[in-house]
């Protein structure tokens, strides 16, 4: 890649242990937003676009294995390894409801009408709960042959996909019987299954190679062998014309989807890669890593010129950003260890936007 037409990334820092999932939302009338899992217990929101800090979800006990918003992005959904998954008010971060687990949950994710959730974990029973009826025991389905690595929905909410911890694989099970209906075969654990935004793709990491399946007959359309162990890998939802892929060289690779060409490589993390997605719009991309950070990528790289890494804005530091100009109203609020909102915060919302929850620096 020609270093003059390498574009500097976002530097996301507030995590203080390894970052382990991301999850962008769909583009709302407020734009669009990131949710990161840490190691650290504190899944944290962040303007999608800028990489700036908006709040912390303050509440778990254990490490955060995975993190989600509804399509909307008004709840976000987390699963712990305190043996919880948790539903939040995306608005003003308090804890609507904790589900109780026997085992550490690894994996969450709305359907795509926002009435379930799903989670899977080390207990090896997929659940499905009616967010409707929070309070309800939850569905159970079948259970999985080994602990729960990566869960997701796709069929709008007729199908159910798994990838387990210790076994190769996807699952795909009928949300109407509970069953496993076919299993897509892969010679590693898969520890990454992206199901793409136009519902036509499944991308698959396991070990060293990254497979996309028809989502509707499951047959591979492509398969890539990677240059080394990759943990996640995503397609370009606009085009679908190139995927990033990371893992335990530390770089993020962005290949050729049609040749499995590589055509950019980024570096700059200082740990392995856990994980990275593209934005909804597909003008970016993030990653997160074993370093505690969350670096967003352009895209297109010859747009930019040669420049010093920006900081978005966190709980930690300012960004050197232009995009501040918008950000003109302020709301007292503050996310509370216990969900709580106590007035002491500015939260900077465009005048038009719904204002999104800022935990002050303390």
């Amino acid at each position: 890649m020609d270093k003059k037409k390498a574009a500097a990334p976002l530097i996301c820092h507030g995590h203080s242990r390894p970052v382990v999932d991301l999850f962008y939302s769909p583009i709302t009338p407020d734009g669009y937003f990131l949710i990161s899992a840490s190691k650290d217990s504190n899944p944290m929101l962040r303007n999608g676009e800028t990489g700036d800090w908006i709040g912390t979800f303050l509440g778990h006990k254990g490490a955060v294995w995975s993190s989600c918003l509804d399509k909307n992005a008004l709840r976000a959904a987390t699963a712990s390894a305190d043996f919880s998954a948790k539903l939040w008010d995306a608005l003003s971060g308090n804890e609507l409801h904790s589900f109780a687990h026997k085992h550490i949950v690894r994996a969450c994710a709305f359907s795509e009408d926002t009435h379930l959730l799903l989670t899977g974990g080390m207990e090896k029973v997929l659940r499905v709960y009616d967010l409707n009826r929070a309070d309800a025991s939850p569905r159970e389905l079948e259970s999985t042959p080994s602990s729960i690595r990566t869960v997701a929905w796709l069929h709008s909410d007729q199908t159910i996909l798994s990838s387990c911890t210790d076994l190769g694989g996807v699952r795909l099970w009928d949300v109407r019987t509970g069953k496993i209906v076919r299993t897509l075969e892969t010679k590693s654990p898969v520890t990454s299954a992206e199901v793409s935004q136009d519902g036509r793709y499944i991308t698959t990491a396991d070990g060293a190679s990254v497979k996309f399946w028809d989502a509707n007959h499951f047959g591979v359309v492509k398969s890539y062998d990677m240059p080394c162990n990759i943990e996640s890998a995503s397609l370009e939802p606009k085009h679908g014309n190139k995927f990033v892929a990371g893992g335990e060289d530390m770089w993020v690779h962005v290949y050729d989807f049609h040749t499995g060409s590589q055509i950019g490589c980024n570096k700059g993390h200082h740990g392995p890669i856990h994980c990275v997605r593209f934005a909804p719009g597909g003008e970016s991309y993030a990653s997160g890593s074993e370093d505690g950070t969350i670096r967003i990528w352009q895209s297109n790289p010859e747009d930019h010129q040669e420049q010093d890494a920006s900081v978005a804005k966190g709980p930690i530091g300012d960004a050197k950003d232009p995009t501040d100009e918008v950000a003109n109203k302020v709301v007292d609020l503050q996310i509370s260890q216990q969900g709580e909102t106590n007035k002491s915060v500015g939260v900077k919302a465009s005048e038009t936007s719904e204002a999104k929850v800022v935990e002050k620096e303390k």
